[in-house]
């Protein structure tokens, strides 16, 4: 009896394996997962508390409300212009922006934990995810905060968008670096997100939200030149204040240091994923 008329005799091949999913289809279906990760998350975190987004309007309103009367009482006028609320609405926002972006993707993973069994999410699904929903609704808050406030305060000038939208980018950026890092960390090092929260708490005093730059002693502004979120600050009010030059602004350094952000934490990511997750 020849091999090919008995089955069992025939050589036994390479397994068969199944035809690899085409590459627009994974694309299709990491974009859903994006999607409906985003979708959950709206859901979740502004769906099941009374009055939802509005809350994330108001909120951010009240502090700068809140913290623009208790600085009037110190100071008889600000550093820029003559309204306390637009003051530091210039220098809060872009901060509130980096800092909401940047937590949100550090806790990605965190987050959507009980969906990384499906094989359709990976961990890139769960960052963006995050980070476009984050980024973008700190946009939009930001922008009705200025429109109110704007609306009742007159800036006797022309607001400049492009240095105001360049703000924001790095900002989210930033954000999106100083998150992806953050989140490999934690997964590894779980003690890491206290020695983080303990080590950026005075971030916000030298973020020249409550001042300008110009205004710092020479020896504290070489040091917080170094700080990116000083420049942000800056670029931020380059558009509102159309008399400030805030000549220490360097596109260069601050696009570099976001951008080197998140190329190191994706190559962490890449190379731990697997373990942070196993290790969840």
């Amino acid at each position: 009896m020849s091999a090919r008329s008995n089955p069992a005799a025939a050589p036994s091949g390479p397994p068969i394996r199944p035809a690899a999913r085409p590459k627009r289809a994974t694309r299709w279906a990491s974009g859903r997962s994006v999607l409906a990760l985003m979708l959950r998350e709206m859901g979740s975190q502004y769906g099941r508390s009374p009055g939802g987004y509005l809350w994330a309007v108001l909120e951010p309103l009240g502090y700068v409300i809140v913290m623009s009367m208790a600085f009037s009482l110190l100071f008889r006028a600000p550093s820029l212009g003559t309204s306390f609320v637009l003051f530091y609405a210039t220098g809060y926002l872009p901060f509130t922006q980096y800092q909401n972006v940047s937590q949100a993707v550090a806790r990605s993973l965190r987050y959507s934990r009980a969906l990384m069994n499906y094989p359709v999410v990976s961990w890139i699904d769960a960052v963006l995810a995050r980070f476009l929903l984050n980024a973008l609704t700190s946009v939009a808050v930001a922008v009705l905060l200025m429109a109110i406030i704007l609306f009742f305060v007159d800036t006797r000038g022309l607001l400049d968008f492009s240095p105001i939208l360049m703000a924001f980018a790095v900002a989210s950026v930033g954000g999106l670096g100083v998150g992806l890092v953050n989140c490999a960390l934690m997964g590894l090092f779980p003690v890491w997100e206290q020695l983080w929260n303990i080590a950026t708490r005075p971030l916000f005093l030298g973020s020249a939200i409550l001042y300008t730059y110009e205004d710092l002693p020479s020896m504290v502004g070489d040091i917080l030149w170094f700080n990116p979120l000083v420049h942000v600050a800056g670029l931020m009010r380059r558009g509102v204040y159309s008399t400030y030059d805030a000549s220490y602004v360097s596109l260069i350094f601050i696009w570099g240091v976001a951008l080197g952000l998140v190329v190191l934490g994706m190559l962490l990511m890449h190379r731990f994923s697997r373990k942070i997750l196993a290790d969840m």
